[in-house]
């Protein structure tokens, strides 16, 4: 455990791309499918529609929420480090994605603190569901994680 990120490098970048790009740039706010206030790489934090940021100002709003995200991850887990390095971004993408209490609670995080890391990749696809229903972005998204997830235990 501890307070060690792993979000430097190219682990930090791959984690950068892989969230930007799901999430997508909006600079102005807006609800999301869950009806959510939401800004800039899916931000929901204390927005307010009506919010503006610049492209810079969400960039480093990423970089920060992607740290604050990852650090209450690595709480949660027995060997955070043992994990390989692309299944650890598939990971700090879901708990980006889903919020670190719904990762911690989660299927995924169990089976990562007994050591299979097989069975988080394929639990983690289970979010995929957003104000209750099903949402292709979302099925879409974990399948990318999982693809990333698995490439990480086949080394």
């Amino acid at each position: 455990m501890g307070r060690r990120t792993r979000l430097a490098g190219a682990v930090g970048a791959a984690a950068i791309a892989l969230v930007g790009a799901w999430e997508g740039l909006r600079l102005s706010a807006y609800r999301d499918v869950a009806g959510v206030p939401t800004v800039c790489y899916g931000e929901t934090r204390g927005v307010v529609l009506g919010d503006r940021h610049s492209k810079a100002e969400c960039d480093a709003m990423l970089l920060s929420s992607l740290r604050k995200h990852e650090a209450g991850m690595r709480r949660c887990l027995k060997a955070p480090d043992a994990i390989p390095a692309r299944s650890y971004v598939a990971f700090v993408s879901l708990t980006y994605n889903i919020g670190v209490g719904a990762f911690c609670r989660s299927t995924a995080a169990k089976r990562l603190n007994r050591g299979d890391v097989r069975g988080a990749c394929d639990a983690a696809t289970w979010f995929n569901k957003a104000g209750g229903r099903m949402i292709r972005g979302l099925v879409n998204r974990r399948a990318a994680e999982h693809e990333l997830c698995l490439e990480g235990v086949r080394g």
